[in-house]
């Protein structure tokens, strides 16, 4: 059993990567989902985020309004930092459920997707650390593309995290995600035959 992270920058394609390690055998935990979950109705943490936010940011029907908090925080690193010391605490605590769970079954290998792996030191939690890579300019264009971000908004979430190429020289391995689905899934493939298998 091996217990790997996995990061990489907004729009490199970590989601795809995930996938294609998923259809390998591991068992992949999710840091964004687990994110969700740590802010859904009910949960102390979404109280929290709306006394700091304001009521704006949590939807008619009590959830939260992923999409306005990102406008404010992606706007201002206070805020931003505001909403980590609320948030990630529980996001810790289900993470570490998760892995131990995981680790207890058969899968051959654990992979935490934690997009800001590097910025928060998460490093020691793992063997290793698996970069997904797409350069700078083809992320700008997937925030186009897939969220519909203008330039300002799109810069906005690109410079909260570590620039990619930091990242880069700091992983452990890199799957570059560049040049289409076909190439990563091979790029894939031959890690899991060299590290895993």
């Amino acid at each position: 059993m091996r217990l790997i992270g996995v990061t990489g920058g907004i729009a490199t394609g970590k989601s795809t990567v995930d996938r294609l390690l998923e259809a390998h055998g591991a068992v992949v935990i999710d840091a964004d989902e687990l994110a969700r979950e740590a802010v859904r109705a009910g949960e102390p943490a979404l109280d929290a985020v709306a006394a700091r936010f304001g009521s704006d940011v949590i939807r008619a029907d009590g959830a939260l309004d992923r999409t306005r908090l990102g406008e404010i925080v992606f706007a201002d690193p206070t805020a931003r930092r505001d909403l980590e010391r609320i948030t990630h605490p529980r996001i810790t605590e289900l993470m570490q459920e998760r892995i131990e769970a995981a680790l207890g079954g058969p899968a051959p290998l654990v992979a935490v997707d934690i997009p800001l792996l590097f910025e928060n030191a998460r490093e020691s939690m793992f063997e290793g650390v698996l970069l997904v890579y797409a350069p700078r300019d083809v992320q700008l264009r997937r925030l186009h593309d897939r969220n519909g971000l203008d330039d300002t908004a799109a810069v906005q979430r690109l410079d909260a995290q570590l620039p990619i190429d930091e990242k880069r020289a700091r992983a452990t391995w890199v799957i570059d995600n560049t040049h289409g689905l076909e190439a990563t899934k091979r790029a894939v493939d031959q890690w899991w035959n060299t590290v895993v298998s």
